[in-house]
Parts: C-alpha cells; structure tokens; sequence
C-alpha cells in the first residue's frame, strides 16, 4: 500500500498548528503532534525538519489562509471598517492565528528570524500600495500613511483575541455580543479611514 505524502504532511500541519498555538515553539513537543496527527515522530523530522523549522511552515501557512481568505484590494480598501470587519470574523473562526502571532512576536524580540519574512514584506507591499490606491481615488483618509493605516488595522482587528481580559473592563455592555464588538470595529476603523 502506498504512503499518502500529502494526506500525511496535512495531518501533522493540523495537529502542530494547535500545539504550537497553545505551547509555543520552545514548549511544544514534537511527540504530542505526533500523536494528534497519529504518526510516527520521525515522519515528522523527515518532513519539516527541526521544531523551528516546522514553525515558521505552520506560521507561514496559516499566513497565507488568511491571505487568500480575506484578501485586499483597492476595492476592498474603500470600505476599510468592513476589510477590519472581516478580519476581525477570520479571527473569531480561527483564534489560534493570533496565537501563533504573538509566539513569533516573542520569539522574534529574542532575535529569531522571522518567517518567511521577505514574502510577507512583498505581500504587505501589495495591500500598502490597495491603500494608496484608494486614497489616491479619494476614497480613504489621505492623511494616514498607508503603512500606519494598514498596521492599524491589524492591531484594532486582533487585539479583541489577543487581549480579550481588556473589553470586559473597558466595554463591558459588550461582553456576550461578538457582533458587537464587531460593530464597534467597524466603526471605529470607518472612523480612522474616513475622507474629511
């Protein structure tokens, strides 16, 4: 019976993204995602290679799911507070992406390289350059650097995940209402795009 290679390198991918978003890559144990993918740990290093290597596949993976889920363009960048919006829904669906997020962040403060970090600059670019371009249409606040804008709304859009202890204590009306804070979002981020 053959090998399935790709049903295989799924598995492990699956089972080391939940790891690794719960333990980190010094914490997480190359054994346990063996056992969630149900495979031998060595298929694994004959796959990925070291743990830090199979972090920054993980990392660059979900990367790009997010990408290809929620892309933006100049169309989409006219009406940034719903692109934030959006954002916002792929994080309540996948909250292990600013997980592994704030692991990099960590580790990349510690001087580790950061993964795949030239593709991610020129990908980046590509929403940096939608921004301008709808500003240069007079359709977002040109006021903002594109750049500052686009990191804006990275922040607003995952800290709801990233820090949800705060909005409890700053919005506590908020506290069973996703679509509120959703809302709220959307708003706020309008706000900062807006054409005076």
């Amino acid at each position: 019976m053959a090998w399935d290679t790709e049903r295989t390198r799924r598995l492990i991918l699956e089972a080391a993204v939940e790891e690794f978003a719960t333990h980190g890559p010094e914490a997480a144990r190359m054994d346990r995602i063996a056992a969630g993918a149900g495979v031998n740990k060595e298929r694994i290093y004959s796959y990925f290679g070291n743990k830090r290597k199979m972090f920054a596949v993980v990392l660059t993976r979900e990367l790009q799911r997010l990408a290809e889920a929620v892309p933006l363009d100049e169309h989409a960048a006219s009406d940034l507070g719903e692109y934030a919006g959006r954002v916002f829904d792929y994080h309540r669906e996948h909250p292990h992406f600013v997980r592994l997020l704030h692991w990099e962040g960590l580790h990349a403060s510690d001087g580790e390289p950061v993964a795949a970090r030239s593709e991610r600059t020129a990908h980046y670019s590509e929403k940096i350059a939608a921004l301008a371009a709808a500003q240069a249409a007079g359709r977002l606040n040109p006021e903002v650097a594109p750049g500052e804008l686009l990191y804006a709304v990275i922040a607003l859009a995952g800290w709801w995940f990233a820090t949800p202890q705060l909005q409890p204590m700053l919005m506590p009306g908020l506290d069973d209402d996703p679509d509120g804070r959703r809302a709220a979002l959307v708003r706020l981020v309008r706000l900062l795009g807006a054409v005076a």
